[in-house]
């Protein structure tokens, strides 16, 4: 079997949108992956895994003065019926000195990827003032002095923070070091997708190559959705569609190879508009039976990795997030309490038409429930 060159690829632009069930997802430009991809004949396994979230939170009651503080009674299991309690802002939170570290996404919850949202900038430097610890904890495919660079120049000040972990930073370093079993195991031959529009990801310094015939891949790395990396460096234009394809071939080897997601996020938001994230493609190589590596929320290895950086213990920690799926299971999972905002990823499933405007009860209930997740604390944005 023979692979063509990259110079064979071409590309046009295309938008996913209703087909995940997502709205308004954006993808990359198309090109076909098997004009380059080969693979062995054999066929692999197939099975699906889920990820169910092991831990159920109890809500404390807080005396607070916002108009619509209220918690929700529940007779029922927490799988069932979530309880939590409904705030205007972070006030009553940050002032009780319960929480110590704060553990902040940013997309849906800082900022949308082009601005900041109303008052979050503001709310950050209240909380600093009360002595909080907080640190970034994103899934982001970028490493964290990135982070900092975006942060910066959204107008929030760096230095409020404590620390940043993106799950590019802990995806590269794991790489690096490799002295974790699982990755002590990897080759060092990887099948690349990384990005197109939004800037390609580099691997300097990992000692990889990236090869472009599955039957030459050790295993695959997902940094994005838009693009598969060349050998010759650089990378080509591939939509999400074409990406998928290629895991199909990868896992129809007669021995899968494993898949590491820099970025678990399904989408993520940008200026309102849900772009899909490497999760999607993880999700997709776990049904058809591949051995994936989660480097970010919702696994418990990014919450440790902050809760060691605070030193504070998970009693008096807290996350702050806009994903039932990644932020508030993966607190849950990690045995922290969480405060989930409504104006991110899922505002459009909460019937939510402008910033601030506040989810009824029954459409959070359903949402949680929907998603197995159990936020201690809902809130329609990051505001004080």
């Amino acid at each position: 079997m023979r692979a063509l060159s990259l110079s064979h690829f071409s590309s046009s632009p295309s938008i996913l949108r209703s087909k995940l069930k997502f709205p308004r997802f954006h993808c990359a430009s198309s090109v076909n992956p098997s004009t380059f991809l080969s693979i062995s004949n054999t066929r692999g396994r197939g099975h699906s895994r889920f990820h169910p979230s092991l831990l159920s939170i109890s809500t404390k009651t807080m005396s607070t003065q916002c108009s619509i503080s209220r918690e929700i009674d529940s007779s029922e299991s927490a799988k069932a019926s979530p309880s939590f309690q409904c705030l205007d802002g972070i006030r009553t939170l940050a002032e009780s000195g319960q929480f110590k570290a704060w553990f902040l996404d940013q997309y849906g919850v800082l900022h949308d990827g082009k601005k900041p949202y109303p008052g979050a900038i503001a709310t950050l430097e209240k909380l600093a003032a009360t002595g909080a610890k907080m640190v970034i904890i994103s899934n982001s495919s970028r490493r964290a002095v990135v982070t900092y660079d975006k942060l910066r120049a959204l107008g929030f000040d760096p230095s409020l923070f404590l620390g940043a972990i993106t799950s590019g930073e802990l995806t590269h370093q794991y790489l690096l070091r490799r002295d974790d079993p699982w990755f002590a195991a990897l080759g060092r031959r990887c099948i690349h997708m990384t990005w197109n529009d939004r800037g390609a990801i580099s691997l300097e310094g990992l000692g990889l190559e990236v090869v472009s015939r599955v039957d030459d891949a050790d295993f695959i790395l997902a940094h994005g959705t838009e693009a598969i990396g060349s050998p010759s460096g650089g990378s080509q234009p591939m939509d999400l569609e074409g990406l998928q394809q290629i895991l199909e071939l990868c896992a129809k080897r007669s021995k899968s190879i494993p898949m590491v997601v820099a970025n678990p996020d399904y989408v993520t938001v940008e200026a309102r508009d849900l772009r899909v994230m490497p999760g999607t493609l993880g999700a997709k190589y776990e049904k058809l039976g591949g051995d994936v590596r989660w480097m970010g929320k919702p696994d418990k290895v990014i919450y440790e990795s902050a809760m060691r950086l605070t030193g504070i213990n998970p009693k008096e920690c807290i996350t702050v997030g806009d994903s039932l799926h990644h932020d508030i299971k993966g607190a849950n999972k990690a045995g922290i309490q969480s405060a989930f905002i409504t104006g991110g990823i899922h505002a459009d499933e909460l019937g939510l038409g402008s910033f601030g405007e506040t989810a009824t009860l029954d459409a959070v209930h359903s949402l949680c429930t929907k998603f197995d997740a159990n936020p201690n604390f809902v809130l329609p944005s990051f505001t004080w």
